[in-house]
Order: structure tokens, then sequence, then C-alpha cells
């Protein structure tokens, strides 16, 4: 069965029901899990925008550490549900202006043999013109996907 589970998490409801199901996963596979979390890098374009307009923006330093602060509070919150279910795991988070990227990346380096993650479930064409990053996931890998929904 599963060795090695990647969960990618953005912290969301739906994102916190697909963790669930991959601890009870990894729990009845006996298996390792690595909760993972793409940070988005500093918008230049917004800074721009800003400056010209007049208006403050948060400074890259600020808004780098911001993200950092909540990409370890999400998986903080990943490895504290999976030591109660006594499931190895470790975290990590990248910065990325893809995240679906990063996680195909992740799971490859990482040699993990499935990802579990959730949708978001876009329908109609929102979800036809932007997709999703759990589509672009689905697209880009090899390794086997379950789609919590």
């Amino acid at each position: 069965m599963y060795k090695h589970i990647l969960v990618p998490t953005d912290g969301s409801a739906l994102s916190d029901k697909a963790v669930e199901a991959a601890i009870k996963l990894a729990k009845l596979a006996g298996a390792r899990l690595t909760a993972f979390h793409a940070v988005e890098p500093y918008p230049l374009q917004g800074a721009y925008a800003a400056e010209a307009s007049g208006v403050a923006e948060l400074q890259p330093e600020i808004f780098a550490e911001r993200n950092e602060e909540y990409a370890k509070r999400v998986l903080g919150a990943v490895a504290s549900a999976a030591a109660a279910a006594d499931v190895q795991c470790t975290t990590d988070y990248a910065t990325s202006h893809s995240p679906s990227k990063a996680i195909v990346e992740k799971a490859s380096n990482e040699k993990c043999d499935l990802i579990v993650m959730a949708s978001h479930g876009r329908r109609g064409l929102e979800g036809f013109l932007l997709g999703s990053e759990t589509q672009k996931v689905l697209t880009h890998t090899s390794i086997p996907v379950l789609v919590y929904r």
C-alpha cells in the first residue's frame, strides 16, 4: 500500500478535511505524511501600482514574514493532528508563483507515492478558464492523486 503521502494544504476548511482524510489513510496504511504549503511570492506589480498611487502596501519583508507565519501555523496544525493520531509527519513550505508546480516537485523530490488534496470545486466557465491547482497537479504528475471533495 502507500508508504509516503503528501498532503498540500492552504488552511481552508476543505483543505482541513483533506488533511483529516490523509491522516486517517496514513494511519491505516502505516504510512508517513508530509504536509506542504505553497507560499505566494511578493506581488511586484501590486507594489509598483501602490507606489504610483501613493497607497501604502506591505513591505516585501513584512509580506514574507506574514506568509511564513501563516504557513507555519497551518502546517503546525497538521503536525499536531498527525501526532495525536500517532502518524509520523514532517512539514515544509515553498515560495512559488505556481502552487501546483511546487506540489508536484515536492511529491517527486520526497518520493511520495500518493498525493491527497482538496478540490475547491470550481465549475462551469470559471473552472474551465481558471482551472484549479488540483487539476494542474493531476495533469502534471504521474503520482496517484486522491482528490477530496
